[in-house]
């Protein structure tokens, strides 16, 4: 399957035989820019009581050869821990100092997840980033408009879907090595390549693309000296997708879509510093498989959604157990079925509101050593009324206001609920102030309910934030700023109670509160046409229970030269402060308390237009000193690394 979609992608870039110029997108973090992250709907920035993070398709273009991990941990106040690892480790989320289980994906508006993992998230190493058309990631808590598990923020994910020409299509491949920073063997270790084709004939529009990735030459643990290597461990991930659009009238239009993403990879257990948990007989596979609908019907004073969707996950894992020569196998399946009807309903251009209802249904199947869990007896549903006012004066004033009830067949009702005004002062430049209380709760995934470690007299997590901050343009629109505190408490958070004496263990919930708050700040100056210098600091701080993985100061930066019109140069630095972990110990079964030194990380992409409007090439190089760094305990990270790339538009 590798090589057939390898030569296919080749031959198709080597038979172009027609282009279409990539749209062009405008400028991150404009006050006149169109978001719908706060709102469901269409609305311009300056609107929005949000300092809303948005990478446009020309930006995602500007990124090439970053897969999606590292492109939204450029993003202030968010970390996705692991992107600097080997590929198939597993990945961390970040807002504001919460997690996994904090952070919400949507793919086209529609909630994502695996509700066989143990805190129902989605795996983003499943997503190919040439397949994203933009990102908007809005922090801070969300569940009156997404629900259960959008407590310090969303990742919204929007699809490539059918242009506005009859037919368009490219092509594109790149090839790398996948080194740590002992390790200079700088031949081909990570291939990238992939189609699509999208246009729009008569009233339908469609896309479909095809995408395959396979890395190796890299360990996912870590060699104990820079003398001593280690297997490696092979990545590989195939995306299928298909997209449908039928315009039935002007009023009523009919979406539809098909995924199919895989990934298999070996992994390792870093519980140790012998290399006895180093072994290739650790296998993984992921398949997951998404269909739906969206149809929307617009009238006179209003618009109507419906996003619906059916998601089946399946995880299996080969694991190899030392201690006495065997191996084990274990099967996750999982099933979601997810129904987002909303309304927006406008009365004035001054006021409309959106009102809702979202259905979700989830179960699983989990086949083990330790446990054998069957579908009747693991499964939950919800069922979510919501309503959002929106009231944007002309004199500046911005209101949201809005609130949830979660019906929870298993835990019964809850209320959450927000209030986010925000104020343009009529100045010189433009100069918006915001703040926002919002409340938000996450309840207990199957797993940790049902599984060998579940406990049933779990509680839903809650949780309260605060914030406050502004956004402003000056100097004629070339510096832009913004800046924004949070403060957030959480009661019920979820925890592991694990006694090394009887080996008991089980999920929990923690005792008390537990708070984290900080600082995001981004600026963005176009010095004139061709140059342009963003940046962005986070300061987060968190109280003990919470503190694992989570810089307190994080900064980006990044130069942008557009050198001549067909050649591009990127370079963008990072810095991450010391961050504390925890290292388990297989020998003793103890958990160590670590703290991981910071590091500072260089990287760049230059592209040329080879042929204009028709075909690109790129070079990059990441962690350009070749740092040597720890982003987990015990796990290996990338050291100096090159890229390159072609694409070709037909």
């Amino acid at each position: 399957m590798k090589k057939t979609v390898r030569a296919v992608a080749f031959y198709a870039m080597l038979s172009t035989c027609a282009y279409a110029q990539v749209k062009d997108s405008v400028k991150v973090n404009a006050l006149d820019e169109v978001v719908v992250s706060d709102t469901k709907f269409a609305l311009r920035q300056e609107k929005s009581g949000k300092v809303i993070s948005l990478i446009t398709a020309k930006e995602l273009e500007r990124k090439s050869g970053q897969n999606l991990a590292t492109v939204l941990s450029q993003i202030a106040g968010v970390e996705i821990n692991g992107n600097q690892s080997a590929n198939g480790k597993n990945l961390g989320y970040y807002i504001r100092g919460g997690k996994n289980r904090q952070v919400l994906i949507l793919i086209d508006g529609i909630p994502v997840t695996d509700a066989s993992g143990i805190s129902l998230e989605y795996d983003l190493r499943l997503l190919p980033v040439e397949q994203i058309e933009k990102i908007e990631v809005m922090k801070g808590a969300a569940s009156t408009l997404y629900g259960t598990g959008a407590a310090t923020g969303i990742i919204s994910i929007t699809l490539k879907k059918g242009s506005q020409k009859a037919l368009q299509s490219n092509a594109y491949m790149s090839i790398g090595s996948n080194n740590t920073a002992n390790n200079h063997k700088y031949n081909g270790q990570d291939f990238n390549q992939g189609i699509a084709i999208n246009g729009n004939c008569h009233k339908i529009k469609y896309f479909a693309g095809l995408n395959s990735t396979e890395t190796k030459g890299m360990s996912q643990i870590a060699a104990p000296t820079a003398a001593q290597t280690y297997e490696p461990d092979s990545f590989s991930r195939q995306n299928l997708i298909g997209k449908i659009g039928y315009k039935v009238s002007d009023k009523l239009t009919l979406d539809f879509f098909g995924t199919y993403d895989h990934i298999k990879n070996n992994f390792d257990f870093a519980f140790d510093n012998t290399g006895s948990y180093d072994t290739p007989i650790n296998t993984t596979s992921s398949k997951q498989f998404r269909v739906g609908c969206a149809p929307k019907f617009t009238y006179n004073h209003g618009e109507l959604n419906i996003n619906s969707s059916f998601v089946k996950v399946t995880r299996d894992y080969n694991e190899y157990i030392t201690y006495d020569a065997t191996t084990e196998y274990s099967e996750f399946n999982s099933r979601s079925f997810i129904v987002d009807g909303f309304n927006k309903y406008v009365f004035s251009k001054q006021f409309f509101v959106v009102t809702g209802t979202e259905f979700q249904f989830h179960d699983m199947a989990t086949t083990s050593p330790y446990s054998v869990l069957q579908r009747e007896k693991t499964k939950f549903n919800m069922v979510d009324p919501y309503a959002t006012l929106v009231y944007t004066s002309s004199f500046g004033l911005n209101i949201n206001v809005g609130s949830r009830l979660n019906l929870h067949s298993e835990y019964g009702n809850h209320w959450v609920y927000n209030f986010n005004p925000s104020y343009n002062f009529k100045t010189n430049f433009p100069l918006k102030v915001l703040a926002s209380y919002s409340t938000a709760y996450i309840t207990p995934s199957l797993y940790q309910l049902y599984s060998e470690y579940g406990n049933t007299s779990l509680t839903p997590e809650e949780s309260s934030t605060i914030e406050a901050g502004f956004e402003t343009e000056v100097l004629k629109n070339k510096l832009k700023v913004n800046a924004v505190g949070f403060y957030r408490d959480e009661t019920n958070s979820f925890g592991f109670f694990y006694d090394s004496t009887t080996f008991e263990s089980y999920y929990v919930n923690l005792n008390g509160k537990n708070k984290a708050k900080g600082v995001e700040a981004e600026v963005a100056l176009t010095i004139n046409t061709k140059i342009q210098l963003k940046g962005n600091y986070t300061f987060t701080q968190v109280d003990k229970a919470l503190d694992r993985l989570i810089p307190k100061h994080k900064a980006n930066a990044t130069l942008n030269y557009q050198v001549t019109p067909r050649t591009f140069i990127d370079l963008s630095y990072q810095y991450f402060d010391a961050r504390k972990d925890a290292f388990f110990d297989g020998n003793t079964y103890l958990t160590e308390q670590v703290r991981l030194g910071a590091y500072q990380l260089l990287n760049t992409t230059a592209k040329y237009e080879l042929i204009k409007n028709r075909m690109t090439i790129f070079g990059a190089v990441t962690n350009i000193f070749n740092t040597d760094f720890v982003e987990n305990i015990g796990y290996a990270t990338r050291g100096r690394n090159f890229k390159l790339g072609l694409n070709i538009l037909f």
